[in-house]
């Protein structure tokens, strides 16, 4: 993913894996990534000016659509852009249920937007389009940039089991092939933006200065298949806020069949109930309320059971928990932490959850000794690159930011970024504070971008590994062949701990 011009990120690359925690201090720019993507997500459905809306600075509905661009001093760059390497799924349904097959599910999206002065009609201003295209990924390329495996060290016989497990993920989402664009833009008298539909013929021409949304943001399956597929993608991109309140309601029975969880913890009792309906239709082996039970005894003590209360009378589903004892909860009455990773465990059981999912500070409101099982389950969610896609392993990406020594401590070396500042200077020769996001040495970034010049120094990390003196347990999941190292793991980070004593 590429941003520039977006609040403070300016000329941002960043690779995200399947698991990518995000770490630095407060204030550096953690936050404004996430607002980036669920811009873009926002994009996906609403109006240019409603979607600079969701995310404007500070929250003020009335402030000035420029607080979205990047500022030196007084002045605006005026000009945002991005770019984003997205696989999308090789079947799925439009807004309006009409179901779509894409070309190629390997696609890049880039957008410009440019500040527009104000009119009398909007006096904030205005974002135009400067740009809008989406273009297939070749097969080669693809393949290149999706290297998550880990990338220290092994055994020649343990590397050829991981570029085995890897080749077989790839295989299992890219697919098709298509060399022309599905979106394009050309520059002349006036801007335009080409819309070409799968089946080839003649694009449909459209003024970038008139458009009050992204043209993706129109495509259906029935013309655009392929593109309509990366507009559910992005539409489906979540800022997860999970609020006990909300994981604490019940549901009506009309929620039932298209429950999913929401960003904030929403519709939990309908989503589990949908799922024990699609299990007994399929007639599938096992119990998803006996799975959610077993997990979440691991996470939380003193759970027996869970089920789904139907009231018929009142229309409304409650969720219950009984423990070890036989006394039965329902969810209004749990504590925030176990709704917490009821609703996160729901969400990894959940295969029809797709997408990206953001989290902020998945730490707050944890018992510190329950932060290593919470990122467990978050990785839990992730799409297993050690199997290939299917419902048992959907295709999910978890992002997650934090300031906390504790996750940095227990997260994969090779998920890390590290959220830094950095004094740079535009061509006016004006200083501004840049956000550089940089992974540790020898992961699987720095050997897809072929340098280790922007990787992460180890002196970076020290506030997080020497604010506490506890030892964490590794757990070893299958082999250490397809488990990455946490980073106080690393052997540079013990020498870096026993060189600052801790």
């Amino acid at each position: 993913m590429q941003i520039s011009g977006f609040k403070n990120l300016m000329d941002v690359d960043v690779h995200f894996g399947p698991f990518t925690c995000i770490a630095g201090i407060n204030g550096v720019g953690k936050s404004n990534l996430f607002d980036a993507i669920r811009f873009l997500g926002d994009l996906m459905h609403m109006p240019l000016v409603e979607a600079a809306k969701s995310v404007r600075s500070e929250g003020q509905k009335n402030s000035d659509i420029r607080d979205l661009f990047h500022k030196v001093g007084d002045e605006y760059e005026l000009k945002m852009r991005f770019v984003i390497d997205m696989i999308i799924p090789e079947h799925g349904s439009d807004d309006l249920g009409q179901i779509a097959t894409a070309r190629i599910t390997t696609v890049r999206y880039e957008l410009i937007l440019s500040y527009r002065q104000s009119d009398i009609f909007h006096p904030q201003g205005l974002l135009e389009i400067t740009k809008e295209e989406l273009h297939p990924i070749p097969l080669v390329e693809a393949r290149k940039v999706m290297r998550f495996a880990p990338a220290y060290n092994l055994s020649a016989q343990d590397q050829r089991i991981l570029r085995k497990k890897e080749l077989e993920w790839q295989n299992s989402v890219i697919k098709g092939r298509r060399t022309v664009p599905f979106i394009s833009t050309t520059e002349g008298e006036e801007r335009i933006i080409n819309f070409h539909q799968d089946s080839g013929g003649q694009p449909v021409k459209i003024r970038a200065s008139t458009l009050p949304k992204t043209v993706l943001s129109t495509a259906n399956a029935l013309e655009n298949p392929t593109a309509s597929l990366v507009k559910k993608e992005m539409r489906s991109w979540q800022m997860l806020q999970l609020e006990p309140s909300a994981l604490r309601k019940s549901d009506e029975f009309y929620t039932i069949p298209n429950a999913r969880l929401g960003a904030d913890g929403s519709h939990l009792p309908a989503t589990l109930y949908r799922l024990k309906l699609e299990e007994q239709q399929s007639q599938a082996d096992g119990d998803v309320y006996q799975r959610l039970a077993n997990k979440l005894s691991g996470l939380v003590d003193n759970v027996a059971s869970i089920t789904v209360e139907k009231d018929d009378k009142r229309e409304m589903l409650t969720l219950m928990l009984k423990s070890r004892d036989g006394t039965v909860f329902p969810a209004r009455s749990l504590s925030d932490g176990t709704l917490r990773f009821l609703g996160l465990s729901v969400l990894e059981l959940d295969y029809k959850s797709g997408g990206v999912i953001c989290l902020e500070e998945p730490e707050n409101g944890i018992h510190p000794e329950k932060i290593k099982q919470i990122l467990d389950l978050l990785q839990e969610i992730c799409t297993d690159i050690r199997y290939p896609v299917g419902d048992d392993n959907p295709l999910r990406q978890v992002i997650i930011n934090s300031h906390s020594p504790s996750v940095v401590q227990l997260v994969p070396e090779d998920s890390l970024l590290m959220a830094q500042s950095k004094r740079n200077r535009n061509s006016k020769g004006d200083f501004y504070d840049q956000v550089v996001y940089s992974p540790l040495r020898n992961t699987w970034r720095t050997r897809i971008e072929g340098t280790e010049r922007n990787s992460a120094s180890l002196d970076k990390l020290i506030a997080y590994l020497t604010a506490s003196p506890r030892q964490y347990e590794s757990d070893h999941l299958l082999s250490d062949i397809v488990r990455s190292r946490r980073v106080i793991e690393r052997e540079d980070v013990k020498q870096l701990q026993i060189d600052f004593g801790s």
